[in-house]
């Protein structure tokens, strides 16, 4: 990629709260790598819990439809979000819209009710991963690193849906495998950090039950955290904003149920990068928004 490359963004709900230090990151990491990232205005929320609580697909219909309709005022065709759940509904609902014609007459009467102007599905939505990988690529990060993480062990874990179902990109391609994706290894060494051998990179940490229900999920995110250490793991680096915040949020109530010691940094990939780029690790990086600093990486940041 030559030149810069215009992508409208959708920060989502965790931006503003739990996941204000992935959406900093981003914005930091992403111009450096050729992507200029232009705001949704006025978003709303994609309907996440919506189904949750019996509200049912046409909420989040007409919800990811009015935000793409906003996105598509910028005049950018590719849209990006770095939330999972975000790019789960908003590529979901795209692709509704698009080909489903009762669908998109369906979302374009309730726009219209509000005021709005209607949706064709003409946009493409991406997740920031798949923008990395397809827009960007690893040759384009490591040529912009200059702080290299020598010594730095990281464990890769992607959670269960960044590259599942929907990893399928508007093109039909794909921009990882969902047994075995290795994306997150590849922005880690990209990084000049070490990728571990992770083996449940892809295992579920338990999503909206633990806010819920925590009990009910504590002995997934053992298993993830019990990996880690044996893997000789400093962090874990992961995509997804709600696993971040669970895996470093319940690490003291499953030391206190199960006797164990964890105190293991979960980062953003976007995060090793601002690193890596040798930008602040405050301002750019975001590294004392975690709960569980950090601590050899923030030794690792230029100041």
């Amino acid at each position: 990629m030559s030149e810069k490359m215009k992508f409208t963004y959708y920060p989502g709900c965790s931006s503003e709260a739990t996941g204000r230090h992935l959406d900093e990151s981003t914005r930091a990491v992403f111009p450096e790598l050729g992507i200029e990232v232009e705001d949704i205005e006025d978003w709303n929320c994609c309907g996440a819990s919506v189904g949750h609580i019996g509200g049912g697909p046409l909420p989040q219909l007409a919800l990811n439809a009015r935000n793409l309709a906003n996105a598509k005022k910028r005049g950018n065709e590719h849209v990006f979000t770095s939330c999972a759940a975000c790019y789960l509904n908003t590529h979901r609902n795209n692709l509704a819209i698009r080909d489903n014609e009762k669908k998109r007459q369906a979302a374009a009467e309730i726009l219209k009710a509000g005021g709005e102007e209607p949706y064709e599905g003409d946009l493409k939505v991406h997740h920031a991963m798949e923008v990395l990988v397809n827009f960007v690529g690893m040759d384009k990060v490591k040529e912009r690193v200059t702080n290299p993480l020598k010594g730095l062990k990281v464990a890769g874990w992607v959670g269960c849906q960044t590259v599942r179902p929907f990893a399928e990109t508007d093109d039909g391609g794909h921009y990882d495998t969902y047994e075995d994706p290795h994306f997150l290894d590849d922005i880690t060494e990209a990084c000049g950090a070490e990728a571990v051998d992770y083996k449940p990179k892809t295992n579920c940490c338990g999503g909206s039950v633990a806010v819920m229900k925590p009990e009910k999920t504590l002995h997934l995110m053992k298993l993830l955290l019990e990996e880690a250490e044996k893997a000789g793991a400093d962090v874990i680096s992961t995509p997804c904003p709600l696993c971040q915040t669970n895996l470093e949020m319940y690490q003291e109530a499953i030391n206190k149920k199960y006797g164990t010691n964890f105190n293991i940094p979960v980062v953003f990939p976007q995060q090793l990068m601002a690193v890596a780029f040798g930008m602040d690790p405050v301002k750019d990086a975001a590294l004392h928004r975690n709960t569980i600093r950090a601590e050899k990486l923030e030794k690792m940041a230029k100041k």
